[in-house]
């Protein structure tokens, strides 16, 4: 069965959420930042923590070590966990939570702070919806709650793993807020705390399984991508994740783009896209064919061998899958990227030649203004002379 990779990335993840700037002049934020920088110190216009979680151990917790939630419970099981929160100022703090199904984001890191719209067509259960949690919890000064999570394990027997996070984030008041836009300059940085949340019935190991879906130009970030989607739709983590991939025009063997990513981790029951960058190349219409070796689950005596450590070794596989698709990109969908594309240089030699046609167009009126004129003062002079 796939395990997560490290218990750092599901506890105290602390996540950057959004960052709001308001200035009445751009100058004045460079110079904010820089005595910012030069001061040292507490960050003065950084938001900080108002709160403070803690995970309790549950009794039916796999490894009561890890601080986050990996409960094996038996089919139909209900289980009751709390997570404590602790406030050490003197005022009330609201705290929204939240709990969401584990994802992988186009990055290929399992991300437990948010859910996709649409859970994946092979999650057979969100935990989301098998766990019962307040929206909101508010905490009064100098306070601990201890807050319940009320689990109910489904009664259908299976292997693998429920794999989803707790989101814990301070509520913004209008009162707050208002104070912040009346300054003129406002850096506003939440924070959130995450604790993962496992949920599995024995320790069975699942064989995972890759799929290709959908082939697309895309962006990310206004920058063209060929976005690939891919599929985990087993319930096991794919970890210790190598992606490789090569576009090519259909029917030609030249690569024009390619992608090559180590060190990743997919989720239980997610697809994601994967993207391949054009690295400032603008997209042409075309059918092409996409390519991608996907490696996972790093071992020592795994069957599929692929590049070599800092040693020399070669870094082996338990899984690999192979997967390829054509896909059509239309003028159109080009040219609406393509002007979207930051990174893409406008080509202004339409332009360069129709002035030099212009220009040369000119020279030969001034030319052929001159010859007339010589013909013309040729014959005023002959007839003059007669």
């Amino acid at each position: 069965m796939g395990k997560v990779r490290d218990s750092a990335n599901l506890f105290f993840l602390v996540e950057k959420e959004t960052k709001t700037l308001k200035i009445k002049a751009a100058l004045l934020a460079v110079l904010v930042t820089i005595l910012t920088v030069f001061a040292g110190g507490t960050q003065v216009f950084a938001s900080e923590f108002s709160f403070g979680v803690t995970p309790i151990a549950a009794a039916n917790q796999i490894d009561k070590s890890k601080s986050y939630f990996d409960l094996q419970l038996k089919p139909g099981q209900k289980e009751t966990v709390y997570v404590q929160l602790k406030n050490d100022l003197a005022r009330e703090v609201k705290v929204n939570v939240a709990v969401n199904h584990a994802t992988t984001n186009s990055n290929v890191i399992v991300d437990y702070s948010t859910s996709a719209k649409t859970a994946d067509a092979s999650m057979k259960y969100d935990l989301a919806k098998i766990v019962q949690a307040p929206k909101q919890v508010t905490l009064k000064p100098h306070s601990v709650v201890k807050v319940p999570f009320q689990l109910q394990m489904p009664a259908a027997t299976f292997n693998g793993v429920l794999a989803g996070g707790i989101t814990f984030k301070e509520a913004k008041t209008t009162k707050t807020s208002q104070s912040s836009s009346s300054q003129g300059l406002a850096i506003n940085n939440e924070y959130s705390y995450v604790v993962a949340l496992l949920m599995r019935q024995n320790s069975n190991p699942v064989t995972p399984n890759m799929s290709l879906h959908t082939v697309k130009p895309d962006q990310i970030n206004a920058r063209n991508v060929i976005s690939a989607n891919l599929q985990n739709n087993q319930m096991t983590y794919i970890n210790q994740v190598a992606i490789q991939a090569q576009v090519t025009k259909k029917g030609d063997s030249k690569v024009l783009y390619s992608a090559n990513k180590a060190a990743l981790q997919i989720a239980p029951n997610s697809n994601f896209n994967f993207p391949v960058a054009l690295n400032g190349q603008a997209l042409e219409p075309g059918t092409y064919h996409i390519k991608l070796i996907v490696d996972g689950n790093k071992s020592a005596n795994g069957k599929y061998a692929r590049g070599k450590d800092s040693k020399g070794q070669s870094l082996r596989y338990q899984n690999e899958w192979i997967l390829e698709k054509d896909f059509t990109i239309s003028a159109a969908t080009a040219q609406d990227l393509n002007k979207k594309d930051v990174t893409i240089k406008a080509d202004y030699t339409w332009i360069y030649i129709l002035v030099g046609i212009g220009l040369l167009l000119l020279v030969l009126l001034i030319i052929w203004l001159i010859w007339r004129k010589k013909q013309k003062d040729a014959k005023e002079a002959a007839r003059k002379a007669e």
